[in-house]
């Protein structure tokens, strides 16, 4: 199936594939009132998660590793992933949100997305 994403080569080939599997999740993932959206935004250096009603087209709460609270913390990038999804979950609770639809962004759920969605879901927040 085709989804409007131009095939290259090399990085920009990786990237049009993330993006065709983020199109391809985004078509059956949407966030209510009830059941806002967690976003995960991986990049090379850092990691951002925010929990979205896309009904109103609000962000209820958001974390990322450039926080005064996380940035310059101890550990590696998995360890400060820990950091931001305890984090968000913390906030989306303030929010009043009890439970969140996983949006892993065309990313394989595996290493700092796991470990983000994992403490999320320490910190009380339901998927």
């Amino acid at each position: 199936m085709a989804y409007g994403v131009k095939i290259a080569k090399g990085n920009a080939y990786k990237r049009a594939a993330a993006k065709r599997r983020h199109i391809r999740i985004r078509k059956r993932i949407s966030g209510t009132p009830e059941r806002p959206r967690l976003v995960v935004t991986r990049s090379n250096r850092g990691i951002t998660a925010q929990v979205i009603d896309d009904i109103q087209g609000h962000t209820l709460a958001s974390a990322s590793t450039l926080d005064a609270s996380i940035r310059g913390g101890e550990g590696d990038k998995s360890a400060q992933a820990k950091k931001v999804g305890a984090l968000v979950a913390e906030r989306a609770k303030a929010a009043g949100v009890e439970a969140v639809v996983f949006d892993r962004g065309g990313k394989q759920y595996a290493g700092r997305i796991a470990a983000l969605a994992d403490a999320a879901r320490e910190a009380g927040l339901k998927f």
